[in-house]
């Protein structure tokens, strides 16, 4: 899932909820995200969902010097993927804002696709985040676009709890 508009990490979770009500086993990991303190965190652990932070959060231009420490986060969590696609243990993996972290340079596309091309056939991948590549849009199976019509950011309202975050 990609594109501009809001929805595409609930999307994702929506898929997470579904895999769970069927008895599959599932694994997310936040790639440029770090708080914690989110409710769709909260839900997740109180389903007994494994989640993994591999993030610190907005990214910084190229040029900043905490722009590294952001690919190496990223870079961590790809290793963490990679083993957890390998694994065998799980029927749905969710790679969130991982299509984000390849079009900001933080991990290499080549990488990612080097990691799904490894994944156990059997499980199901889920990959969020703007500006997905065409590489990753050609190796996956299927590609939505989330589009931005209107947002109330844009007029000044502000996050709200369980709604945005």
């Amino acid at each position: 899932m990609t594109g501009n508009g809001k929805g595409k990490t609930t999307a994702a979770l929506g898929m997470a909820l579904r895999a769970w009500g069927h008895g599959i086993p599932l694994f997310l990991i936040q790639f440029v995200k770090s708080d914690r303190a989110t409710g769709e965190y909260a839900a997740l652990e109180r389903l007994g969902i494994e989640v993994r932070v591999a993030g610190l959060g907005f990214v910084p231009p190229r040029d900043d010097p905490r722009f590294e420490a952001h690919g190496r986060a990223a870079e961590e969590g790809l290793q963490i993927a990679a083993e957890v696609l390998r694994s065998g243990r799980y029927g749905l993996v969710i790679l969130d804002e991982l299509c984000y972290a390849v079009a900001r340079g933080l991990v290499a596309e080549g990488a990612v696709l080097g990691l799904l091309e490894a994944a156990d056939p059997s499980v199901t991948i889920v990959m969020t985040g703007r500006g997905a590549t065409e590489g990753l849009i050609a190796a996956a199976d299927t590609v939505s676009e989330v589009r931005s019509v209107k947002h109330g950011f844009d007029a000044g309202l502000k996050a709200k709890k369980g709604v945005e975050f």
